[in-house]
């Protein structure tokens, strides 16, 4: 997963699935799994409040998880390891029943956490968490 922003436009004539009115749509920072899980709990020891994390994605085989950001950070996202794609609500529902279409699911779902994860802090966080598993996976 070394690709960066990756822009995608909506569709003539249809609106941002699951956002609110006339909010723009967040994009979306996947990640492995096991690095993921690394910044949400780290991310959230470092909050002084428990929302320091926004609504994280899961998918069903739990290779990846997806971090919401705000709007535009798809723009300048270049974090090796991981990607970054505006959804411009597409896919992505954050209220009502299923966060998405297939087997997706929320981890961190939007009503127990922030709006957004802060990319800046997200970005520390990734490299963080990248710096302990290396380390971990070097002690065996």
């Amino acid at each position: 997963m070394e690709t960066s922003g990756t822009n995608t436009a909506t569709e003539p004539g249809t609106a941002p699935t699951g956002t609110l009115a006339g909010a723009p749509a967040p994009d979306l920072v996947t990640v492995p799994a096991r690095q993921g899980l690394e910044a949400v709990d780290i991310i959230r020891r470092a909050a002084a409040r428990d929302s320091g994390v926004g609504p994280v994605l899961h998918d069903d085989s739990g290779d990846t998880l997806g971090f919401l950001v705000p709007p535009g950070t798809a723009d300048a996202w270049d974090m090796p390891g991981s990607a970054c794609t505006q959804t411009n609500g597409r896919g992505i529902r954050l209220f009502g029943d299923s966060p998405t279409a297939g087997g997706t699911g929320w981890l961190l779902p939007p009503d127990s956490t922030g709006p957004v994860t802060d990319p800046e802090v997200l970005r520390a966080a990734l490299g963080e968490a990248a710096r302990l598993i290396e380390a971990a996976d070097n002690c065996r």
